[in-house]
């Protein structure tokens, strides 16, 4: 909570990350360092943002809240705000209905925009997701005019957020930017961390797929997309006053491919995935999250319905406007992501919020032999 009071004579001007202990934004709050001064909005949390920034907790669902945290922001900052860049949602994979992404999502982002009115704002950024769009099929990228079709909650309050921006930002020009799935060299990403577990430990199910194994999901580095946030920044006073971005990675691989690439890289041999009703995959499902005494699984039988979507990008927009090109690929950061599992996989594993095998070192995704071919 300590805030410098430096409104008369500000160092740099200033930026404001919320969601700022997560993993995008510390992130970019460590690549800003030095140019801005940063403000980290957050929940009371464990840890802080990194300390380039200074914390100021907030709670998106309090009016009161809200308002308390901007009274520091401009007892500490004055009223000026280069740009905000909102992070902070809700989202989980339970594909459980839950208030609160209409409470923290939604509804947080319109007392931000309220609050905000009061402050001269050269730029608002709200994280969108791709998975706003209607799926696609292979060799025909979305773009931003694309047709809207989100399937289940986490991306339909995004839609209902990016309405409320449109409709409540007043003069404060504003960025809607529908990211790819996040990944960094450690994995950090939910859907590939799981399936390299399931690679890894020989499961079974890592044979079995309920859709097009030709088809799969657009992702993005980190650092790219930092980048391309930080170029957003710089360039906010010649960008369009509202504007959509997709970004992500050009390349979309197979959910077959990322079978195949996982199997060579962790055990040194092609992995073969069948094809399976999408019926049968739901009862083995539900039964795997109702046994008794067994903890629950990650696929839940409203994924399956999903599993033959595609998603891949034009981003051409986001080229034009910002300069941007990946410089990273998902193709190129599996090797990188398996070395780190079998360097420490511990470590790999909480890192990815899994739970490792009973004794680690049973599992079956050790070191391969020299002589373990990986091509």
């Amino acid at each position: 909570m300590n805030i410098r009071k430096n409104a008369m004579n500000p160092k740099h001007e200033v930026i404001i990350i919320t969601g700022a202990n997560g993993f995008i934004g510390s992130a970019l709050i460590n690549k800003l360092v030095g140019q801005f001064e940063l403000i980290g909005l957050d929940r009371v949390a464990s840890h802080s943002p990194p300390p380039a920034a200074e914390c100021v907790c907030i709670d998106l669902t309090s009016d009161d809240g809200v308002k308390a945290s901007f009274e520091r922001v401009r007892y500490g900052y004055g009223d000026r705000i280069a740009s905000v860049i909102h992070l902070a949602a809700y989202y989980d994979f339970s594909g459980e209905p839950s208030p609160k992404y209409d409470e923290v999502t939604v509804r947080g982002t319109e007392r931000l925009l309220r609050h905000l009115q009061e402050f001269h704002v050269e730029q608002f950024t709200f994280s969108s997701t791709m998975l706003v769009h209607a799926p696609t099929e292979p060799g025909r990228p979305i773009n931003e005019d694309s047709p809207l079709e989100p399937k289940w909650d986490y991306p339909k309050s995004k839609v209902k957020t990016e309405q409320v921006i449109r409709e409540q930002h007043g003069e404060i020009p504003i960025v809607l930017l529908r990211i790819a799935g996040v990944y960094n060299d450690r994995c950090h990403s939910i859907p590939l961390a799981q399936q390299i577990q399931r690679v890894c430990e020989r499961q079974l199910v890592s044979h079995v797929f309920p859709g097009n194994t030709s088809h799969g999901q657009t992702f993005i580095h980190l650092d790219d997309l930092v980048d391309a946030m930080v170029r957003m920044v710089e360039r906010r006073k010649t960008l369009p006053p509202e504007m959509t971005l997709l970004l992500g990675e050009p390349e979309t691989l197979s959910y077959e491919e990322l079978q195949r690439q996982f199997g060579r890289l962790i055990h040194g041999e092609d992995w073969h995935t069948r094809e399976i009703p999408k019926a049968l995959a739901k009862a083995g499902a539900w039964l795997e999250n109702h046994i008794p005494l067994e903890d629950e699984q990650f696929i839940k039988p409203w994924m399956i319905d999903l599993a033959d979507d595609h998603f891949e990008l034009d981003i051409s927009r986001a080229r034009t406007l910002l300069g941007w090109e990946t410089k990273h690929s998902l193709k190129d950061t599996l090797p990188k992501m398996v070395a780190a599992l079998k360097a420490d996989p511990v470590r790999w594993y909480h890192e990815n919020k899994l739970k490792p095998p009973a004794s680690l070192e049973e599992t079956t995704c050790q070191p391969l032999r020299e002589n373990s071919s990986a091509d």
